[in-house]
């Protein structure tokens, strides 16, 4: 008799849909892990400059309304201060009506290439009671905030 025939194990069917849908979950899946962490990372960076952003217009609206010009001259960013000698500033912040009060109403902070940057919407208060809502850009320059662009 002869040799029997080695046992082989039945050819499997290939299903080369399964595994290309497998592959396309997979790679949705990895891309909404980092989307997720994209935006959670960008909600962190923009939580965490509220405050300052906040603690800087109120530093500057704060020394602008007790008349300390020189202090807040030194919040102004680079641009501001390229616009603005020291001295027309003073001049410029005790020229009637002075600001005499202020109350900042709203913090918004944004990215911008990935750099934060923010705007204090202030309703400010004038000498004999005339109120405006004013808006101050605050960017990050040299690793501190600061007042940009005509706050008045």
């Amino acid at each position: 008799m002869g040799a029997g025939q080695p046992w082989s194990r039945p050819a499997r069917r290939h299903r080369p849909m399964r595994t290309g849908l497998a592959f396309a979950g997979f790679g949705v899946a990895l891309c909404c892990v980092g989307v997720a962490g994209l935006g959670a990372w960008n909600l962190q960076t923009v939580r965490q400059a509220a405050g300052p952003i906040r603690e800087t217009a109120d530093g500057f609206l704060s020394e602008v309304a007790l008349g300390d010009s020189d202090r807040a001259y030194e919040r102004l960013c680079e641009d501001a201060r390229s616009r603005w000698s020291a001295i027309g500033f003073t001049s410029w912040v005790r020229t009637p009506p002075m600001v005499t009060d202020y109350e900042i109403t709203d913090v918004s902070v944004a990215t911008r290439s990935g750099r934060p940057h923010g705007t204090v919407t202030v309703k400010v208060t004038r000498d004999g009671g005339i109120s405006e809502e004013r808006r101050l850009p605050v960017v990050r320059e040299d690793g501190n905030w600061r007042v940009c662009g005509d706050p008045f």
